[in-house]
């Protein structure tokens, strides 16, 4: 899903928002503001709202990145191009989607 692949993601399993914006050069306020408006990006929180994001978690926010500002979509055209559900990132929303009510489940228990 990475169209640069020359971003080089480590090896774990959470990463923090600091780690993040390092990763996909994006700005923590930006990266915040993506998690408002695409409901797919919806990274684990844990006391005091410190969020954790997953490798999945990056990948799709590198593909945001590259909707809004390589293929000159909108905030509205890029949900709409990430919710059609011929679209080639659907399974992958989903699987996140999946794992994150797995993550809660665990969580509650």
């Amino acid at each position: 899903m990475i169209e640069d692949r020359s971003i080089n993601i480590p090896d774990k399993k959470y990463f923090q928002i600091n780690e993040v914006v390092k990763i996909c050069e994006i700005k923590a306020h930006t990266l915040r503001f993506w998690e408002k408006e695409f409901d797919a990006l919806q990274p684990m929180t844990r006391k005091g709202g410190r969020r954790y994001y997953t490798k999945k978690d990056i990948d799709l926010l590198l593909l945001i990145k590259s909707l809004l500002y390589k293929q000159g979509f909108t905030i509205n055209g890029a949900i709409a191009h990430l919710s059609q559900e011929d679209s080639p990132t659907m399974p992958v929303i989903k699987e996140i989607i999946f794992e994150l009510e797995e993550v809660l489940k665990v969580l509650k228990s």
